[in-house]
């Protein structure tokens, strides 16, 4: 790990300026601790398991751990924290998942509580919850979270939330007042904070509470088949909280500071917040956060398996690359799809690579040190993610090893073993363009015009020595564009010794006619990379191609 410590005293002044969103978030539980002095802040993360975990999920968990360590920094760590990481795993199957196996099996249990739905995967867990939230665990130990784990049904089930059950059921009118304004007139007529499973089915009812006592801590309801009145309490998993209410008693059972949400979650949070208070709590901080979209600009929805895995994004880039993703801009609303990886490989390289030049105040602005909890590792990356995506894209490549000479010729004594951090990124770059490039790789012809520029640019390359350096080689890239049609006629490309501009159309086009892709790294490293004469043969062949 990183020696390039920042002095303790220079760290809390840069942290109590710093503009960083997590240091912005964890000055309002600063503030929170003043008006409510504790000697232990709890944050939360929510989960609800009705499809696979998807990288949202792990996004939340992300975030938050980021300003829960900002608040250690502010503090000095004198003051005790604890993430919770919760399912609502009590929550009703209203849905059967498109992306699941044995869909048939689970439509038999709509209704019923997650955790009271077999797993449609494989025996290794009894439900479907239980599975999903196995899945979340894996993921989050992967990173190295320190979270606390709890399922509603256990919380259900064990008493946990006994007390805050009963204050519900004490002040049932006063969350009835808080809900019913928002409700649409037809579903406030048979509205309750409680839904009671039906000893008969094991289905979460969505009745009228016909009395409730809170007293004998019971509700009554009528069972919708069989018209019997049943008498039930709210306790040992018998009945649920909806989720609003649920919500609120969450918050109030577990004494939650802080908790973000997503944006469409506002009015929800807001509702939350004043059963909260109607339980005698106080609500946690927070914020909202902007929605994932996928590649058509569509929510990401578990249910409908249409954003990316937390396993998919791992098989093509480094869990450090997602983590970037989840810092940057929180309240925009970003594409969550496959094309935003490589860029976000690279750029967090970048990053890492910034971080020993800044001072403290740059450093806490800068995503690195947050992403490793003020820590960044010390990882020399001689080729960039993009390079090797390009360079599997000009050679074929079907194996590390192709790739690896390649780059022994441009670093000698760059090897597997030296440079771990290398290997890991080889092997994304081979798996990325097996499933993403080569399906759409396709090559243009050149025009007239072109042809003769390239037939010019392998003539001047072949002159080069097989070791020019890639300024070298960028240097002759540019001169031989300076014709029509690749001038620059903006003007806003201004070059040091006065010639012409070269326009992104010249590097656009060799990227399209010899690599069949659109855009790539820098033309003069690559060719650095791959060769002078395998760049001259990859010309030769366009060529023909096209003859």
């Amino acid at each position: 790990m990183s020696t390039l410590a920042i002095d303790a005293g220079a760290l809390r002044q840069a942290a109590e300026n710093s503009n960083a969103w997590p240091f912005e978030e964890a000055r309002k539980l600063l503030l929170r601790l003043k008006r409510h002095p504790k000697e232990e802040v709890i944050f939360e993360t929510g989960y609800g398991p009705s499809g696979l975990p998807h990288i949202g999920t792990f996004g939340e968990v992300a975030r938050t751990t980021m300003v829960r360590h900002a608040f250690r920094v502010l503090t000095d760590d004198r003051i005790k924290t604890r993430l919770i990481a919760f399912s609502d795993d009590m929550d009703a199957l209203r849905k059967v998942p498109d992306n699941v196996p044995n869909r048939d099996m689970m439509q038999q249990h709509l209704g019923k509580p997650l955790s009271r739905v077999p797993n449609p995967f494989d025996s290794r867990y009894a439900s479907f919850a239980e599975a999903n939230n196995a899945r979340l665990r894996a993921f989050l130990d992967q990173f190295g979270f320190d979270y606390e784990f709890l399922s509603a049904t256990e919380c259900y089930l064990s008493g946990r939330f006994d007390r805050e059950l009963g204050k519900v059921l004490e002040r049932f009118d006063e969350v009835m007042a808080i809900m019913l304004p928002s409700l649409r007139e037809e579903r406030a007529q048979t509205y309750s904070p409680f839904l009671p499973i039906s000893e008969r089915t094991g289905v979460v009812l969505q009745v009228p509470i016909l009395a409730h006592d809170a007293a004998a801590g019971t509700i009554t309801y009528e069972e919708p088949e069989t018209k019997e009145r049943r008498t039930a309490p709210v306790t040992g998993g018998r009945a649920k909280l909806q989720w609003k209410p649920d919500w609120a008693m969450r918050w109030a059972a577990l004494d939650v500071d802080y908790e973000m949400a997503g944006k469409d979650l506002i009015d929800s949070v807001k509702l939350s917040g004043e059963i909260c208070r109607a339980l005698g709590a106080t609500p946690p901080e927070g914020f909202n956060y902007e929605l994932f979209l996928d590649e058509k600009g569509q929510k990401i929805s578990k249910s409908k398996g249409n954003g990316l895995t937390i396993e998919e994004w791992l098989r093509y880039a480094s869990p450090e690359s997602l983590s970037l993703f989840m810092f940057r801009e929180p309240k925009a609303a970003k594409r969550l799809y496959f094309d935003v990886i490589p860029r976000h490989v690279d750029e967090y390289q970048q990053f890492l690579e910034a971080y020993p030049r800044q001072d403290a105040r740059q450093r806490l602005a800068n995503p690195v040190w947050h992403i490793h909890s003020g820590n960044p590792p010390q990882v020399e990356m001689p080729i960039s993610f993009s390079m090797l995506l390009t360079l599997v894209a000009s050679s074929n490549a079907e194996n590390a090893a192709t790739l690896w000479g390649f780059i022994d010729r441009y670093r000698p004594g760059v090897t597997p073993a030296t440079h771990p951090e290398l290997a890991a990124l080889v092997n994304y770059a081979i798996h990325y363009f097996r499933d993403f490039v080569l399906p759409h790789k396709k090559f243009r012809e050149p025009t007239a015009s072109e042809r003769a520029a390239l037939l010019d640019l392998r003539d001047a390359l072949s002159q080069l020595p097989p070791d020019a350096t890639a300024q070298k080689i960028q240097e002759v890239v540019y001169e031989i564009g300076r014709r029509e049609p690749f001038l620059d006629k903006t003007g806003k490309i201004k070059t040091k010794d006065g010639k012409p501009g070269v326009s992104l159309e010249w590097f656009n086009m060799l990227y399209q006619v010899l690599l069949g892709q659109e855009k790539g790294p820098r033309f003069g490293s690559f060719v650095a990379v791959y060769g002078v004469q395998n760049t001259i043969d990859m010309i030769d062949g366009a060529l023909a191609r096209s003859a």
